[in-house]
């Protein structure tokens, strides 16, 4: 374990002991490497006192230096474990609640009838920090929609419709289609995706200003909040198909469309499990190279 990766758990965990305990050291040796550390760099990072352990000023400063530093490190470890072959692999994937839980279990699924002892590390997050999670190096690759990755390399896998979400004894339950001025009246659930957001895109192109009550990050929550009657909201076509709150679903006249896509870095230098899954899921939805 390097002195890097030690100083990241001992932040993480806030204990010298706590962080021990996880990597099975003892305090004394976290102690010392933490110490290495420190001269290594002229300075103090990290100051004990009663009340626990916290980063001194220079430990601030030096704190997304020594983070990258330890990405990178266990990206080279992953690259060494790559050159003795995909069976050793890991894949870190970062993602929202839809995509997590309408397609990764099958697609997981079905990779690993080929490589069954690749394992996956799969990190929730929106759009903006999933966009993060990728710079920094904690993910391999995450799925976004691409206009929020204008920095990385993006991949288009599908299209996803965007559907109004209504009590059920709402008025406008009983309409075959809702427009987006239909919708200004009423309070509104924003669903939180970072610094995009497909229906607030929509609202202001058209100079529309709604009624924005609540934000909330999970998908779920929002649905039952509207199944409460405490608003109404637009939710991707993705999440609903398989539901059990007691909602009214309606099409948006005219349509709302999401584009879902994974992002990275760079596809050449990606571990070479989280490779083969990308290309695993080109296949699978017929992307074109």
């Amino acid at each position: 374990m390097n002195r890097y990766e030690v100083f990241m758990k001992v932040i993480e965990k806030g204990s010298f002991t706590k962080a021990a305990e996880d990597f099975g050291y003892t305090q004394s040796a976290v102690s010392q490497m933490i110490k290495t550390l420190e001269d290594e760099l002229s300075t103090t990072l990290i100051s004990r006192s009663r009340k626990g352990i916290s980063l001194t000023p220079d430990g601030k400063e030096f704190f997304p230096f020594i983070s990258n530093v330890s990405h990178a490190y266990r990206e080279l470890m992953e690259k060494s474990k790559e050159m003795q072959g995909l069976e050793s692999g890991n894949i870190r994937i970062g993602t929202f609640s839809s995509v997590s839980s309408q397609w990764l279990p099958s697609l997981i699924k079905d990779f690993k009838k080929s490589y069954p002892s690749v394992h996956f590390q799969l990190q929730q997050g929106e759009y903006t920090s999933i966009v993060q999670y990728i710079r920094e190096g904690s993910v391999d690759f995450g799925f976004v929609n691409p206009e929020a990755a204008e920095e990385l390399q993006t991949i288009p896998l599908k299209e996803d419709e965007m559907l109004a979400v209504l009590p059920v004894d709402h008025p406008l339950a009983t309409h075959p289609t809702v427009t987006m001025e239909d919708l200004l009246k009423e309070p509104f659930i924003l669903l939180e995706e970072g610094h995009l957001s497909e229906p607030l895109e929509i609202f202001k192109k058209n100079n529309l200003h709604p009624n924005i009550q609540f934000r909330v990050h999970d998908d779920y929550t929002i649905m039952s909040m509207v199944e409460n009657g405490l608003g109404i909201s637009i939710l991707p076509q993705l999440v609903l198909n398989k539901v059990s709150y007691h909602l009214a679903i309606k099409k948006i006249t005219p349509p709302i469309v999401r584009t879902i896509g994974i992002a990275f870095k760079n596809k050449r230098t990606l571990p070479i499990a989280s490779r083969y899954f990308v290309d695993f899921l080109i296949h699978k939805f017929g992307v074109k190279p």
